[in-house]
């Protein structure tokens, strides 16, 4: 009986959804404008899936069948165009610029909307300092990182000064993504936190903040950027294929070196299958980022 109770519900919901459905398209029919919105996301959505997908399919059918243990090998020749050292120097680069830009825009961000009172001209000034580095083009990153952390402060061509630079560039988003995650929180959590007797350190740091995951999205975006820039660390970071001793050395990073092996003209083949390995890098961050959203929610 139960089963034959379910399968009925199942019937209904299908049949209310259908209904639904239909009338969504006779109310369509009858406002012809709703109708032109209704075909235009419609279109953009197909648009959108099928140039993605066809980017997909062609590295991968351009890529895959340079794919070889020569590209992997531990050093880099003119022979083999390996990869491996670009792999080592981008997980660098990540994980240095991610350390000092993370902090700063959590904080900033916890700032602006904890601490700041409302209507503060400082917070005004800081979200359209923010809005307005979101949008510098990042060839002047990478001027600005040139003159500034390789001239005047002196580290030189090496993966300190690119990711102090990718720092800058990714920091805007980190803190307006955090922002927005902070504010989405009800304050209700925040009242009943004052209720129970906790300060507002405590609130922020145990009550706001595992209570937005939402703020790994912007991490998320930011590790997509550094992944994928190439104008700002060239300036900054040099373009040697070879694993750098310490953070003072030079290094490029998977981006980078698909754009050199492209330039040059003699590995084209190796640039498209750097292209493989660089989307299986960033699918691969998208995935472990999405299970770690998710375990943080349940949690």
């Amino acid at each position: 009986m139960e089963a034959v109770k379910e399968m009925e519900s199942v019937e209904k919901i299908q049949a209310i959804n259908k209904t639904s459905w239909i009338q969504r398209m006779k109310s369509y029919k009858r406002t012809p404008l709703s109708f032109v919105l209704w075909l235009l996301v419609n279109v953009a959505m197909i648009a959108t899936v099928a140039v993605l997908a066809y980017l997909i399919v062609y590295i991968l059918v351009n890529g895959v069948p340079y794919l070889n243990s020569q590209l992997f090998e531990l050093k880099y020749t003119s022979e083999n165009a390996s990869v491996f050292p670009a792999i080592i120097n981008t997980l660098i680069m990540t994980v240095l610029s991610l350390v000092l830009a993370v902090p700063l825009g959590i904080f900033a961000a916890i700032y602006l909307v904890e601490y700041a009172k409302r209507g503060n001209k400082l917070v005004e000034v800081v979200r359209l300092t923010a809005e307005t580095l979101s949008g510098i083009p990042s060839i002047v990153y990478g001027l600005f990182g040139m003159l500034f952390f390789v001239k005047a402060l002196g580290w030189g061509l090496c993966l300190l000064s690119g990711a102090a630079t990718m720092a800058i560039m990714i920091l805007p988003l980190i803190m307006r993504t955090t922002e927005e995650a902070l504010k989405s929180v009800p304050d209700s959590f925040r009242e009943g936190s004052f209720g129970l007797g906790a300060g507002k350190l405590r609130t922020v740091f145990c009550i706001i903040l595992p209570a937005v995951p939402g703020i790994l999205s912007g991490v998320i975006l930011g590790i997509g950027r550094i992944v994928g820039e190439t104008a700002a660390l060239m300036y900054t970071a040099g373009t040697i294929a070879e694993i750098p001793a310490n953070v003072m050395g030079s290094g490029r990073t998977l981006a980078l070196h698909m754009y050199v092996l492209s330039c040059e003209g003699l590995h084209i083949n190796q640039a498209y299958a750097t292209a493989v390995v660089l989307l299986l890098i960033v699918l691969v961050i998208n995935a472990v980022s999405s299970f770690i959203a998710k375990r943080i929610t349940k949690g």
